[in-house]
């Protein structure tokens, strides 16, 4: 079974145009790990800006990762995970290369698959003018 680590994160940057706050991304997390039976064994809870490189909590996600301690990522959404090219292409270069094998999101849908990562490189993943 994969082991999923849950990643929630919430810009510092424009609070007014947040979606959805820590708690409540977690809550929806819990909801739908327990919906999918998804095996999560940490969540982490982050709050900075995806538009520039330099979150030390999801460099550390990624690192378990490339440690083996988890082969997959349930975010609330994929713009949670990166919102600049080099986090993305972390996270893609991880499935490239079969460290990270799934991605799951309750609000967007993913298969590892070439088409599945050529989404991942529309925007909003990665772009930093979208919020």
């Amino acid at each position: 079974m994969i082991k999923y680590i849950a990643y929630c994160r919430k810009s510092t940057d424009k609070k007014n145009k947040q979606v959805m706050s820590i708690d409540q991304q977690v809550a929806e997390l819990k909801e739908f790990a327990k919906n999918q039976n998804l095996e999560i064994i940490d969540y982490i809870c982050e709050s900075r800006t995806a538009k520039t490189i330099g979150r030390p909590l999801f460099n550390q996600m990624l690192q378990r990762i490339e440690n083996g301690e988890a082969q997959g990522i349930v975010s609330w959404h994929a713009d949670r995970l990166a919102r600049n090219s080099i986090d993305g292409g972390k996270i893609i270069y991880s499935l490239d290369t079969g460290k990270l094998i799934d991605l799951k999101f309750p609000s967007f849908w993913f298969e590892n698959s070439p088409q599945g990562k050529f989404v991942l490189n529309i925007p909003p993943f990665h772009s930093p003018n979208i919020m």
